[in-house]
């Protein structure tokens, strides 16, 4: 990816936050962090109070917010958090450098933290901790990762109360046909995407561009790339403000991997290496025009994605987006501009880079981009050769499959060594046991698709 400056329009300093303040123009600072299903959670705080203690002290929560299931039902087999440790407190640092307004929500501004004990020691399981960990690990290399992830939605007319109470079935969806790269359809949503596009821009992100998708009411909006830790605090915001003016529209938005049997939703995540002094490192004189660490970056990311396909696919509908012939993968390989590899390459000289197109709207971002950095590591460390490449139909092909199944992805996770060196053991055991959480879950639920097949049939 080559690089251009990035916008900071919407981004504040502590300082311009006083004058906010004293102005009386914010009221409001949402102190936040991203759990483990990569969700914005946390508290608002007076903005007086934030200036006054929060912003060089921290806030604290409890620490089950890192030890939860989706429900967020306080559940057995976390280390860190427990009934018998009594769910003690976790701070929350903020991280000034992504201090912001929020244009969507007025009077207030929202930073996001770093999690950490009440001694200071982080929380290792933390997923943006996880991510700063590998960044460290990679630096140690001398390089820094870029990354930019294009995440897709489907947006429904029904409000999100409307929806439970329909069980989320029978929604109605903001298209009736497949309206890809359409200009027509989507002006008809344009009240709502555009105002998710200028609050997006406004609370400093750098957007590219918005577009129709293939399935009903499916639409995605890109961001520009940036530091990887950057790009993932941007998809956290977004993602869940993205929910956030839908609701204020009377409508609902779904970023879930699988909602129907049409298209999944997509998360695709680019991801390009620099020397530390800014300088490129993907491009070379090889074949292909690789270097040979781009040779390495390639291979171990290919390596590793087998077993390290939980942080790509976190959840029982995760697998079910894997399906042939649908752009989202099943095999294992890697092709130059070819959308049928879970690994596509794009862009040439600076802008050379990766596509992993594995994950679904559902990654926890910090979770994906760090093990793809860590597998890229892997990679680079053990100076893998690049396999073979894949010139048609990847789907057809005779390369390793991703797994099928969130149980699968669980054992190779419990067993990879890669994920427990470059991880460490305190963070496998944490998200196996999320995965076995989920997993006792889904094995204890009466689906509709049950009650269709055997109420009167069997």
């Amino acid at each position: 990816m080559s690089h251009t400056s990035q916008t900071t329009k919407g981004l504040i300093s502590a300082d311009e936050l006083a004058g906010l303040v004293h102005a009386g123009d914010i009221d409001t600072v949402i102190v936040a962090i991203t759990d483990t299903q990569g969700r914005l959670q946390g508290k608002r705080c007076g903005a007086r109070f934030f200036l006054d203690e929060v912003m060089t002290h921290g806030a604290e929560g409890c620490n089950y917010l890192m030890a939860v299931d989706v429900e967020m039902n306080t559940v057995d087999g976390y280390a860190m958090s427990s009934w018998q440790d009594g769910y003690g407190d976790m701070v929350m640092k903020p991280d000034l450098a992504t201090l912001r307004v929020l244009p969507w929500v007025p009077g207030s501004a929202l930073v996001l933290c770093d999690v950490l004990w009440l001694d200071d020691s982080p929380v290792v399981a933390s997923p943006r901790q996880i991510l700063k960990r590998q960044i460290d690990r990679l630096a140690e290399l001398g390089y820094q990762a870029y990354a930019g992830t294009e995440l897709e939605f489907i947006l429904f007319e029904d409000t999100y109360e409307d929806a439970w109470r329909k069980n989320y079935t029978n929604l109605t969806p903001s298209t009736l046909h497949n309206v890809d790269y359409s200009l027509l359809a989507t002006t008809r949503l344009e009240p709502l995407i555009r105002d998710i596009r200028v609050g997006m821009e406004g609370a400093g992100l750098y957007l590219e561009a918005a577009k129709g998708e293939c399935n009903l009411g499916q639409q995605e909006i890109g961001f520009r790339y940036d530091e990887a830790l950057t790009t993932c605090d941007n998809h956290a915001i977004y993602k869940n403000g993205a929910k956030e003016i839908a609701a204020q529209h009377g409508k609902s938005l779904t970023f879930m991997a699988k909602f129907n049997e049409r298209e999944g939703n997509s998360c695709h995540v680019h991801l390009s290496l620099r020397r530390l002094d800014g300088g490129p490192v993907l491009a070379g004189d090889g074949k292909y025009g690789f270097s040979k660490v781009m040779e390495h970056f390639v291979a171990g990311q290919l390596a590793c994605m087998k077993e390290l396909s939980y942080f790509l696919a976190p959840n029982i509908n995760s697998y079910k987006r894997f399906v042939e012939g649908s752009f989202a993968p099943t095999a294992i390989a890697w092709g130059l501009d070819n959308r049928t590899c879970a690994l596509r390459i794009v862009g040439h000289g600076p802008s050379l880079r990766t596509e992993n197109r594995a994950g679904g709207g559902d990654v926890n971002p910090y979770l994906a981009v760090a093990a793809i950095i860590a597998s890229a590591i892997y990679g680079i460390e053990n100076q893998l050769e690049l396999p073979d490449i894949t010139t048609g139909n990847a789907y057809t092909s005779g390369a390793d499959r991703l797994p099928t199944s969130l149980r699968d992805a669980r054992e190779l996770l419990a067993g990879s060594t890669i994920a427990r060196k470059a991880l460490g053991d305190d963070v496998v055991d944490h998200y196996v046991n999320a995965a076995d959480v989920e997993l006792r879950a889904y094995g204890s639920a009466i689906t509709d698709w049950e009650r269709v097949r055997g109420f009167e049939r069997l």
